[in-house]
């Protein structure tokens, strides 16, 4: 199938608007490459240092010649995505030395859950721990003793700042090993009305954290499709998964099978042997358009909008956010998976999963084939599905016809003709919209603004029974350079009773939503933000605010608006308290939301 003609565009753009910088990245990494395998430039008191406790591998470190495999974890039992890690080192221990390498675990990076913090102070550390995590994996690999590296991480931030870190060591060759969803519990849906009862005052503590534990219940990814799952699509569209691996559950045969099969693999395409498979030429422009296309094919996570720019970054490719806009307007939206639907993510990958997306997605030239990827030359290897035969992992063609059309629709019959993330432009700056779960009615909300400077407050106001009529609620001073720009996905379920009441609400803020963000209109990452005198520290109560993702505009209507003076806010508070103190050199050299929020990149 000829490849779809705003794709096309789009690749081209990135690449010419990139050249100068990708060539350095590029000619960076083949210097390094050229030096050859890490090791052979240590001392044997460095080598020494760094086999000491390798036991029956020691030989088989010391003589250089086998493949060495670095892990890189994010492991801990905190949480659930991330506790099934705590067995894979040995499992790739033993499957490297039967193939004749080792593995060692390089470091630990560390791994925060959003579902704990979510509406608690430590939120506002969440965004920076991908830079921190970046930063850890490259002390992790700056030892210099590794032919290849295995990434172990799941959620929100932890991919991304894995694979900035993975970009920044491009030279090396690296897969990522996933642990899978945790099986499926209580539906998402009767979690998500009970949140909305407990908010209105209808049930109870008790009632609210029953329902809760019957949702989050087990090892593995929760199943809802927010930032986590998103994050596993978007390595197996980039091609830095093995085909099929992102949603197999954890402690199943077939799970452990995929890990030995990555070992194996990260052991094959190092600098060693002849298949050299480094991941700086895995993410190239090419890889990058892809995953915007797996976003929007699959109505993701918004938090991708600034990860993806970052991590692009990172190996020298320049995204901009023309590109999701354009990306999104031809690719059609083809899945529906909570919150965007009442599926799971298991019951996704039961209807057909990434293997018949990607093969849809292909078919309709809206996928680069012409790839590198860590399981070889070209995307159509991802339309595959893992089996187990004896013990190990092998393909068979993947699904043709979608198993359930209310979860997974073909690319000419999709639940809508563009993705499901709009970009939003007007006098209140730049923000954007996940649409895929509002429903059509509501993609337009014109009507007079609450401004709040916390979303503790507008908790606070509808407690107190304050909203009443249609309402834009503006939530200001929650971006980066503010707090961190904390996720404010604990307003969701008091919106969304709003909502069910009769009333047309949006919210407008400079923060952040859940990866989940729900059935409320919200325009999001608006910036400049308002810390940064940015427009929204000019909108006033009463001010009659369009947020209108038909047109993608973001406007305030009253006559003086530009001639305002911006306000301003204390945020000294921000500054201390559950480690905030030490991110203080964060929040005063963070980029834009626009161009991902970086520090490190």
């Amino acid at each position: 199938m000829t490849l779809n003609a705003t794709i096309a565009e789009v690749t081209e753009r990135i690449e010419t608007r990139s050249a100068d910088m990708r060539g350095t990245y590029l000619d960076r990494m083949r210097r390094a490459a050229d030096e050859g395998p890490r090791r052979a430039h240590l001392t044997c008191g460095n080598q020494a240092h760094a086999y000491a406790a390798m036991g029956e591998d020691k030989d088989a470190l010391a003589t250089g010649r086998a493949p060495n495999i670095g892990i890189v974890s994010a492991y801990n039992d905190m949480l659930s995505a991330h506790q099934p890690f705590e067995r894979y080192p040995d499992i790739i221990r033993a499957a490297a030395r039967a193939q004749g390498g080792t593995a060692q675990v390089a470091g630990g990076v560390p791994a925060m859950c959003d579902g704990v913090t979510q509406g608690q102070v430590g939120m506002e550390l969440s965004l920076f721990s991908r830079d921190v995590i970046a930063l850890a994996a490259g002390v992790a690999l700056s030892h210099n003793v590794f032919d290849s590296a295995l990434y172990l991480g799941v959620c929100d931030k932890i991919v991304p700042g894995l694979v900035i870190g993975a970009a920044t060591f491009g030279y090396i060759p690296g897969i990522f090993l996933p642990a899978g969803p945790m099986p499926s519990g209580l539906p998402n849906d009767e979690k998500a009305k009970v949140r909305q009862q407990f908010a209105a005052g209808e049930v109870g503590r008790d009632r609210l954290m029953e329902a809760e534990m019957a949702s989050y219940h087990s090892p593995g990814t929760c199943t809802f499709y927010g930032t986590a799952n998103s994050n596993q699509m978007l390595m197996e569209f980039m091609g830095l998964h093995l085909p099929g691996a992102s949603f197999v559950n954890p402690g199943t045969p077939l799970r452990e099978a995929l890990t030995v099969a990555g070992t194996e693999r990260a052991l094959e395409i190092t600098n060693l042997g002849n298949d050299y498979r480094p991941v700086c030429d895995i993410l190239d422009a090419k890889a990058f358009v892809n995953g915007i296309v797996g976003l929007m094919a699959t109505g993701g996570s918004t938090n991708l909008v600034m990860h993806l720019p970052a991590m692009a970054r990172a190996a020298g490719i320049a995204l901009e956010l023309e590109d999701f806009d354009d990306i999104s307007s031809v690719t059609p939206l083809m899945a529906k998976v909570y919150p965007n639907g009442l599926a799971d993510v298991n019951h996704f990958h039961a209807a057909g999963g990434l293997q018949y997306m990607m093969g849809e997605l292909l078919s309709a030239g809206l996928l680069h084939e012409d790839v590198k990827t860590v399981a070889g030359d070209g995307l159509s290897l991802y339309t595959r599905e893992p089996q187990i035969r004896d013990g190990r992992v092998v393909y068979t063609d993947g699904p043709k016809e979608t198993q359930n059309d209310r979860i997974l629709r073909p690319a000419t019959d999709p639940f809508q003709a563009t993705g499901g993330l709009k970009q939003l432009y007007g006098n209140l700056g730049h923000g954007m919209m996940k649409t895929s779960a509002v429903a059509p009615e509501r993609h337009v909300i014109e009507a007079p603004a609450r401004v709040f400077h916390d979303q503790a407050a507008v908790k606070t106001a509808f407690k107190a029974g304050e909203f009443t009529s249609d309402t834009v609620i503006v939530v200001r001073f929650q971006g980066p350079r503010s707090n961190g720009m904390p996720e404010l996905h604990g307003l969701t379920p008091t919106l969304a009773v709003l909502q069910d009441r009769g009333l047309k609400v949006a919210l407008v803020t400079d923060g952040r939503m859940s990866g989940a963000s729900g059935k409320v209109p919200s325009a999001i990452h608006v910036c400049p933000e308002a810390a940064d005198g940015g427009p929204l520290a000019r909108v006033r109560d009463g001010d009659i605010v369009r947020v209108d993702a038909v047109a993608g505009t973001i406007e305030c209507l009253a006559p003086d608006f530009d001639k305002r003076e911006p306000v301003t806010a204390d945020l000294s508070g921000n500054g201390h308290g559950v480690g905030r103190e030490i991110f203080e050199v964060f929040r005063a050299n963070v980029g834009l939301a626009s161009k991902g929020a970086g520090v490190v990149v």
